[in-house]
């Protein structure tokens, strides 16, 4: 059994923090296929507010998931998945599944949840 404050429990707990962060999970499903740059990745993601998108990006980076490469004396940035942030798409994936098979069980809208 374990204990809650077990250091496996306080990283899995800031692991579900960081990736139950809105818009995290999508930005990671965005970038899973390929390296892009800010507009492209804000496009993908339905014209996201770009201060929005900064701040995830940059907590994304920080938690070493995301990595940012400038181009062209820092007028353009494009951004990617590390081996990290790849091992984080599989619990997009997951959920994807999850999503598929719980389709038919009506579960309850949590759209009343702030």
């Amino acid at each position: 059994m374990s204990n809650a404050t077990t250091p496996y429990s306080k990283s899995c707990e800031a692991s579900m923090k960081l990736l139950g962060d809105f818009w995290t999970l999508s930005i990671i499903n965005a970038l899973e296929p390929s390296t892009m740059r800010f507009c492209e990745l804000q496009r993908e993601l339905n014209n996201l507010n770009p201060v929005t998108l900064t701040s995830r990006l940059k907590k994304l980076e920080h938690a070493g998931i995301v990595a940012r490469t400038e181009l062209s004396e820092g007028i353009s940035v494009n951004y990617s998945l590390t081996s990290l942030g790849k091992e984080a798409y599989s619990v997009v994936k997951a959920l994807n599944r999850f999503a598929t098979k719980s389709a038919d069980l009506h579960l309850p809208s949590l759209s009343h949840v702030a």
